[in-house]
């Protein structure tokens, strides 16, 4: 292995200022070390009496509170935030690698935590040799430091290992930087300016970088250029533009564009390139035109008898882009387009050009509504890919998978391409089986090395676990252990083996290391290791908080089910169960009802750091996943299209009334929380319940549809969850009068007279899915009612409130919140 790896202390003696190791603060001298040949200071009786003055006016400005704040939250805020901090400190895993090298495997991890200071992620890179012994055990020799990794925007290893791509995008209008890195140093730094594309799209969607075998080219994906503006100047419009930057111009808006939505603000449409590594060289991939947004790039494996190709996702974007952010319901196919030669084909794109008929773009997945990542087996015979057709056909915004493949033509005749299905959607798994494919990504290189079995993460009921396919028979097997309710991710394999992190709501995640008994393949029996690692050291606060807790996953009955529903829209339903271990008798812990959003999501069983805050805090957890939720097969999720505000709210009272009857909450003593969907069905229960909840927090929640169907950005979901199927049908950009009447009796404002419980709103200003309207809409009739409410706006959070700082205060304020509403 050659790639940002080492032994012992030695680091790359050509590392450079970006790859640097976490230091400690430099040596701050004493006062009297400043001036050492000064006489000391002294100050005048008149000096002390106005430091004394100002010292006094400061510790009077010391006392006035943050607005919203009396003294006894103060120190509520104090205790929890110090708390809330050591969480905080806990590292996730973002992505890993594994390289072949002499006496094992070499592994890099990608590893990031909150910088709260700088409202950033701090991103570093642990390395490890793996080493496997006689008898079966395996080692991994970690690197003594991490390398802090700045300003880069994504990393990609080329498949030797041998090449390492960092992208580093421009924060303004400075050219994208691409650094190719070798063993021990920079190798190439290549600029691309904005008049050849904008930034890398680096999103994980549209997201789609890939070397050639032979590692001299990388396709990926970037903002086309930015199309030409009006100027004007003194004398008004200046025909021709101008390119310069002078005082006596000004560059205009033009046209209008329409983007992806939520997070996609601002950016432009995701375009098709290709870098010569060794030259520098960029162009553009032509064929392919403005009709198609392009992601998820894959270079097809040579074949002597064909030219060179690229296979991409391609979503059409010539007519209404909805919001495509955690929407599997936008259709998409795959695409083959030839690659440049570089020496005749290749162009530079040009705003407007138009492509060669030769080197048009095919539509390899025709019968299909929806393909997406694709990936080649290693011997490039055939291609699997993805598909969400279930969203696409039913507009439901996430739905059940399925996986379909087809050989690769040895001759450029696509046409002949058939489709075959290999893992085919779950309508109603049995008690304990398979239950369909939920997978939300997929590694690069996803293969066991038979060459057609397939490893990847899957949701399953109120778990996430990983899963061996077969890709020529269809075999699904399930290789995380069967005892376990704990949470399984996938990060890469190594060989046969896998590397993967398991989690619960009261564990922190730990890093294992599966191997395969006998040879490997999707019905092997499989071991599991855990691997020691710095990379999720905990603090012991945290240690000892989440030892006390306990977990479990409740299957819970429904009541009253309609006959006519399907069979799989009749089973229980799963919530998940946080407590403390050493209850006390006769006394129960406050509840708090945690509900995802989506609707069509799913709350599993893995590590959450402000649900085990939370828990940490004195609190029980309800973790409901109510019908409608990913992992109980299609029917279950289906049922819920056109029944939101009753089915969905009904099965969260039944899972409530559940703890309640096993002795398990005290009534008097329950809150509730949701994001999004969960803060519709949080604001509906404090409406259809309100003697139910001493308190409720909602973050940017769906308040109103009547309001939302106008300004989100993906109206079609209103007309799907109100209407059920009936609603592709309906929908329309101008909604009726009896459309709106319809929304409005869905939404939670319709029961709004009735509510009674101190609700908290953490709302994000640039939420484009549920705008900040909605929020604030339904808090300020709360308020004019006379019901207690609280209001943060994060002034630069889209609909997740992700940001570092938003993300700290925002359950901060929501531990201080129930704390004084339900002790």
């Amino acid at each position: 292995m050659k790639l940002l790896a080492w032994s012992g202390s030695t680091l790359p003696a050509s590392a450079s200022p970006h790859y640097h190791f976490l230091h400690s603060l430099p040596f701050v001298p004493s006062l009297s070390s400043l001036s050492p040949n000064k006489p000391p200071l002294s100050l005048s009786s008149q000096r002390v009496t106005s430091l004394a003055q100002m010292d006094s006016v400061q510790c009077s400005s010391k006392k006035e509170l943050p607005l919203g704040l009396d003294a006894v939250m103060e120190e509520e805020y104090a205790s929890q935030s110090v708390l809330l901090k050591e969480f905080t400190n806990i590292s996730t895993i973002d992505k890993a690698w594994t390289f072949r090298s002499d006496g094992g495997s070499q592994a890099m991890f990608s590893v990031s935590h909150p910088n709260l200071l700088a409202n950033k992620r701090r991103k570093n890179i642990m390395s490890s040799q793996i080493s496997k012994g006689t008898d079966g055990s395996v080692s991994f020799q970690w690197a003594p430091f991490p390398i802090e990794i700045t300003g880069a925007s994504t990393m990609v290893p080329s498949p030797s290992g041998s090449k390492l791509l960092v992208v580093r995008n421009s924060e303004n209008e400075s050219p994208t930087q691409f650094e190719i890195w070798g063993a021990s140093q920079l190798e190439k730094e290549i600029h691309v300016p904005q008049s050849v594309h904008g930034s890398v799209y680096c999103d994980g969607w549209f997201e789609g970088i890939s070397w050639n075998s032979d590692e001299s080219l990388i396709a990926y994906v970037a903002e086309e250029p930015a199309p030409s503006k009006p100027t004007f100047g003194d004398l008004g419009y200046k025909k021709g533009g101008s390119t310069d930057k002078d005082s006596s111009s000004w560059k205009g808006e033009g046209d209008w564009e329409e983007d992806w939505g939520e997070t996609y603000a601002g950016k432009r449409q995701p375009a098709l390139f290709l870098v010569n590594v060794n030259s520098g060289e960029v162009h553009a991939v032509g064929g392919i035109g403005r009709s198609l947004s392009v992601g998820q790039v894959v270079w097809v494996p040579v074949n002597e008898s064909m030219h060179q190709y690229l296979v991409f996702v391609g979503w059409p974007s010539d007519s209404r882009k909805l919001g495509i952010k955690y929407c599997y319901n936008r259709a998409c196919a795959l695409y083959a387009v030839r690659a440049p030669t570089y020496k005749s084909e290749a162009k530079l794109l040009q705003s407007g050009g138009d492509a060669t008929d030769d080197v048009t773009a095919f539509n390899l997945t025709r019968g299909i509504s929806s393909a997406f990542f694709p990936r080649f087996s290693p011997d490039g015979k055939f291609l699997v890919f993805l598909s969400a057709k279930s969203s696409v056909d039913s507009w439901a915004h996430s739905a059940t998978n399925s996986l379909h493949r087809f050989e690769w033509p040895t001759d450029d005749e696509f046409s002949s391409v058939k489709l075959v299905d290999v893992v085919p959607v779950v309508m109603c798994p049995k008690d304990g089986c398979f239950p369909g494919l939920y997978s939300l990504s997929m590694l690069s290189n996803p293969w066991l090395s038979d060459g057609y079995t397939l490893i990847l993460s899957s949701i399953w009921c109120s778990m996430q676990v990983i899963l061996s396919i077969d890709v020529l028979s269809g075999n699904v097997s399930r290789i995380t252990p069967h005892n376990s309710n704990y949470s399984w991710n996938l990060l890469t394999l190594d060989g046969n083996n896998v590397i993967a992190v398991s989690s619960s709501p009261v564990n922190v995640p730990e890093l294992k290391y599966g191997s395969c008994a006998g040879e490997a393949s999707s019905g092997a029996t499989w071991s599991w290791l855990d691997v020691s690692s710095p990379m999720y050291k905990c603090p012991d606060k945290v240690t000892s908080l989440l030892s006390a807790l306990q977990f479990s996953i409740m299957k819970i009955p429904l009541k009253s089910v309609p006959e006519n529903l399907p069979e799989g829209a009749k089973k229980p339903i799963e919530a998940i169960f946080v407590s403390s271990n050493s209850k006390s008798r006769d006394v129960c812990q406050p509840l708090i009802v945690m509900l995802h959003g989506g609707p069509h999501s799913v709350s599993p069983s893995s590590y959450s750091r402000s649900m085990a805050f939370l828990a940490s805090t004195g609190y029980s957890l309800l973790i409901v996943n109510y019908r409608g939720s990913l992992g109980f097969g299609e029917e279950a999720l289906q049922s819920l299209l056109g029944k939101i505000g009753s089915q969905d709210v009904s099965d969260v009272l039944t899972a409530i009334d559940y703890v309640i009857d096993m002795g398990l909450v005290d009534r008097a003593k329950i809150s509730v929380l949701g994001g999004s969907h969960g803060g519709f069905l949080t604001t509906h229960l404090i409406g259809q319940a309100p003697d139910l909840f001493a308190a409720a927090a909602v973050r940017n929640p769906v308040c109103n549809l009547a309001l939302m169907v106008g300004t989100s950005d993906i109206p079609d979901w209103c007309f799907v969850e109100t209407y059920g199927t009936e609603g592709i049908t309906r929908f329309t950009e101008a909604p009726s009068s009896e459309n709106l009447s319809v929304f409005y009796s869905k939404s939670p404002i319709s029961h709004l007279s009735k509510v009674k419980t101190p609700t908290i709103f953490l709302l994000g200003a640039k939420d484009l899915r549920v705008p900040v309207s909605n929020g604030l809409q339904y808090a300020r009739a709360l308020k004019e009612k006379g019901v207690e409410v609280k209001v943060i706006v994060f002034p630069n959070d889209t609909h997740g409130i992700e940001k570092p700082q938003s993300d700290f205060e925002s359950f901060l304020n929501i531990g201080v919140w129930f704390k004084k509403y339900c002790k």
